[in-house]
């Protein structure tokens, strides 16, 4: 997540316009650039002529250069500041072989500047240059307004927005998850494919439960590593009234968890949550997971791996912790809200107060003596994005749907980890994720990044992936 977005940069030329709007047009953006903390690749302005791309030989010396800096380029931002050359700009991607988001910006004519000295027709040029990538088969991105100044208030939310669409593309095509115990017997609904995510990038890492409490278990309660670690919870959440014998077994387990993780370089981390844990174990998991979801490791529950991706995606977008929650229960007679819920993993952040507890569903049939280590808190009004990623096995293929609301401060009077949530039509919502046979959890975040995911699922993934946005007839796939 640290890991400082860099641009290749491409400046169109066409060499009977004005040189002065290619010099001018690379100055803007570099400042631009440098102003948001993002990196940059472009030709040196003595490389081709004032650094801008036009002939074929320009191509390949842009190509070259992007090639050279391939592990560095997490995107393409091709810049017109006049009509610029669609061949050369499209041949430079393609030669340079570089599979990442491009976002396609061109600059206005003013017209009370509209002689021969100053024109630019990039208006008609960004036309043309997205019409060769379209021959090409390059997926593109494109500014909300056609035409848009480098400086503008419009442009900068248009870079943040791609430089986020940046960050998923490139995090999601090298997520490494990790799978802790067996799905539930009860939960068909957490079935996945790895191969199907594997064919994108994605890859999943397995450890038995036995593995993780068998090691646990030669872990002394004296050991510096589980005092550490109990300094760290206690720091983390008040524990006032969890018995101590529960609190050293967290910490055991949260060290082989940690070690585990750092052994495969893994993300995220979907794990058994029940009723192995509480059994063969005698604690929660949850407060190990919401420690890891802070820390922005996402951690799921029941093994939802795919729910886990979707939480990862969303952290890549916004830059803050996700969570995995049940769409769960309706909120009174009010069509769009609803409440959604979870035994007590998301990060604590998601709350104003937070308590360590204990499950009390699970504790009427697992013990309440068993059950410790739950997150107990309510999500504060603000932004809500909620996204599910799905392995459709049925069809071969990976599906999606992402939306924003609000969470809200109406009132709730319950336990476990819990928000109101208000979806512009949610039973429209609702209706598509019952016809589209989605899962019950969805990955939310205190953000509003539906577009960022849309835009790199579909686009740049080609996954079938529906946005919701509150209009009933809207409620069917886009691809």
């Amino acid at each position: 997540m640290n890991r400082p977005i860099t641009l290749g940069v491409i400046i169109g030329n066409r060499d009977f316009f004005p040189d002065v709007l290619v010099t001018q047009g690379r100055q803007d953006i570099l400042e631009v650039l440098t102003e948001r903390g993002i990196g940059h690749v472009i030709l040196d302005e003595r490389s081709t002529k004032f650094g801008g791309v036009e002939t074929w030989q320009d191509a390949k010396k842009c190509a070259a250069l992007f090639d050279e800096h391939r592990q560095q380029i997490n995107g393409i931002l091709v810049v017109l500041p006049n009509f610029g050359d669609e061949k050369g700009v499209a041949d430079s991607i393609k030669l340079s072989g570089l599979k990442v988001p491009i976002l396609v910006q061109a600059y206005p004519d003013d017209l009370s500047r509209f002689s021969l000295q100053r024109r630019r027709d990039a208006f008609c040029g960004k036309i043309s240059v997205c019409n060769n990538f379209y021959q090409y088969g390059i997926p593109f991105s494109i500014t909300k307004r056609h035409t848009v100044l480098p400086k503008s208030d419009p442009f900068k939310a248009d870079l943040d927005e791609f430089v986020a669409v940046c960050r998923v593309v490139d995090g999601m095509k090298q997520a490494r998850l990790g799978a802790v115990g067996a799905r539930p017997n009860a939960f068909n609904t957490t079935r996945y494919s790895e191969k199907l995510l594997q064919a994108f990038g994605i890859s999943v890492s397995c450890i038995d439960l036995s593995e993780v409490f068998g090691r646990a278990e030669k872990i002394g309660d004296q050991d510096k590593s589980v005092t550490e670690r109990l300094e760290g919870i206690r720091a983390y959440v008040p524990t006032s009234g969890i018995p101590p014998a529960a609190m050293t077994k967290m910490a055991k387990l949260g060290i082989v968890l940690d070690d585990w993780m750092r052994t495969y370089d893994l993300h995220a981390s979907a794990i058994q949550c029940w009723d192995s844990l509480q059994h063969n174990y005698g604690v929660n998991v949850c407060t190990l997971m919401s420690m890891m979801s802070e820390n922005l490791l996402p951690s799921a529950c029941e093994v939802d791996v795919t729910g886990v991706a979707s939480m990862y995606a969303l952290q890549l977008a916004s830059g803050k912790p996700s969570a995995l929650v049940d769409w769960n229960n309706n909120y009174g007679d009010d069509p769009n809200k609803c409440v959604v819920f979870h035994c007590g993993n998301w990060a604590k952040s998601f709350f104003g107060e937070v308590k360590m507890a204990n499950a009390e569903i699970l504790a009427t049939t697992l013990g309440t003596e068993n059950t410790y280590g739950t997150v107990a808190g309510r999500t504060p009004k603000g932004p809500f994005s909620y996204s599910r990623i799905t392995t459709d096995d049925r069809h071969g293929v990976i599906r999606a749907y992402v939306g924003d609301g609000q969470f809200v401060d109406d009132p709730l009077d319950t336990f476990g980890s819990r928000a109101v949530v208000e979806v512009e039509d949610l039973q429209g919502l609702m209706r598509y994720v019952c016809r589209q046979g989605f899962e019950h959890h969805a990955a939310m975040n205190q953000s509003h990044s539906a577009a960022v995911l849309h835009e790199a699922f579909s686009n740049y993934f080609g996954w079938e992936t529906y946005r919701h946005e509150g209009n009933p007839s809207k409620v069917h796939l886009i691809a």
